[in-house]
């Protein structure tokens, strides 16, 4: 049974020309969670020459090039090997880890290196039912100082009866911030910059209550203390970045999940209400809720393998909700194509569409399309204050259901560069 599950878990060992040369030059633009703003136009540029100047498309007519392609290939494949990123899962390691270092550019950081450190494991090696568990680790370090480690861990457990996450973060890294709601975030003179500590922790325990349903409970630890505050021009009540904010509350989380797989769905659909209390009695400096409301739909189409997924998304505020817990828009997850951080109000909402084309191997494309709105009171969300998104991504199968990805994000006046592990959503 144990050899039949890790077959089951085995992908396709083809690599096409395309798929090296697309990882390869992801992996020297970025490799950080924590880095996802605006890249430099004379970056991307360089990095969309490099991801189409060598492409499958390429000239292969002469004997001697074709063999230095596959010589080149098979060095390629070596190494990638070497660093874990074979497709498959090795059940006699402990956890079985992929090891992407690479380094990046963006104005906030400067250059940097960056780690994505990427593994599987089993918890209970006969367990035929639970989905494989994840802990994906990334650090990075600029040349401007900036330091930061994230951590994402998924454990199933007692035949996926049980799921525990863990979520942390710890950062000294440069943040922007605009103000608060659409008029002031737009203005690009109110920008006030700072170098934000940050140090968070998010465990989560999920029950099995019926065949597709969960119920879980929680803890969130936040503490933000802003540095080397300039406001430059701006005219935005920054006032409040002077003190730093601690924020401890519990959460209670109900869901519906039918998705196939946590972390590369191909079909399903995920409902999920999450409710967090922050109170003084806990630690926390101030009293607020928050309100998050998730509907996922995945659409597998026919035998191409292909996946049309969409997303509505709702984070909800009310009380005296500091400035590092106030819901934004941005950055590789929420709003792919705006800067982390630049978006801020208390009540927020968006859409997104995403079309998942399959490609043979291990590779993959992105294309989507959405829009998300702000304001201080739900009532005020508007149509005319929307803003919209759209782009394109690459994607390389690293491990079982665990997926590189390289996106492209454009919005209104904005855009972003994104190299993260697992789908946006």
């Amino acid at each position: 049974m144990l050899q039949h599950r890790a077959k089951l878990y085995q992908t396709k060992q083809h690599k096409t020309k395309l798929g090296s040369h697309l990882l390869l030059s992801s992996s020297l633009l970025s490799s950080s969670l924590l880095s996802s703003s605006l890249l430099s136009s004379s970056l991307l540029s360089s990095s969309l020459l490099l991801m189409t100047g060598q492409s499958a498309f390429a000239d292969t007519g002469s004997q001697t090039d074709e063999s230095a392609n596959v010589e080149q290939g098979g060095w390629i494949d070596g190494l990638l090997e070497n660093l874990g990123a074979d497709g498959e899962y090795n059940q006699d390691k402990m956890i079985d880890f992929s090891v992407l270092p690479g380094p990046f550019y963006n104005p906030e950081m400067s250059f940097g290196v960056g780690v994505s450190a990427i593994g599987l494991y089993q918890v209970d090696k006969e367990d035929q039912v639970s989905q494989l568990s994840t802990l994906i680790i990334n650090g990075f370090a600029s040349a401007n100082g900036a330091l930061g480690i994230a951590v994402a861990n998924k454990t199933f457990l007692q035949q996926d009866r049980l799921r525990f996450y863990v979520d942390a973060v710890i950062a000294d890294a440069p943040e922007v911030y605009y103000g608060r709601g659409y008029d002031e975030n737009r203005q690009d003179d109110n920008k006030v910059t700072f170098d934000n500590q940050q140090v968070s922790l998010a465990p989560s325990l999920r029950k099995r209550i019926s065949a597709q349903s969960f119920i879980g409970i929680g803890m969130d630890f936040n503490y933000s203390s802003a540095d080397d505050i300039d406001r430059g021009q701006s005219m935005v009540d920054s006032s409040m970045l002077v003190e730093s904010s601690r924020s401890v509350g519990a959460s209670l989380l109900v869901n519906y999940d039918s998705r196939d797989s946590v972390l590369s769905p191909r079909s399903g659909r995920l409902v999920e209400l999450d409710s967090k209390r922050y109170r003084q009695e806990f630690g926390s400096q101030t009293d607020f809720n928050v309100q998050s409301l998730l509907y996922s739909e995945y659409l597998s189409i026919g035998e191409s393998g292909d996946v049309l997924a969409w997303q509505v998304h709702g984070r909800f505020t009310q009380g005296d909700v500091p400035w590092d817990q106030l819901s934004a828009l941005g950055g590789g997850g929420l709003l792919r194509g705006y800067n982390s951080g630049r978006y801020r109000d208390e009540q927020m909402l968006l859409a997104q569409v995403e079309y998942r084309l399959n490609l043979p191997g291990r590779h993959g494309m992105v294309f989507w399309g959405g829009a998300g709105g702000l304001a201080d009171n739900i009532d005020k969300l508007s149509a005319d204050e929307l803003l919209p998104t759209a782009g394109v991504g690459y994607r390389f199968e690293v491990k079982p259901k665990v997926n590189l990805r390289l996106d492209m994000g454009f919005g209104n006046g904005d855009s972003g560069f994104y190299f993260n592990v697992n789908e946006a959503f």
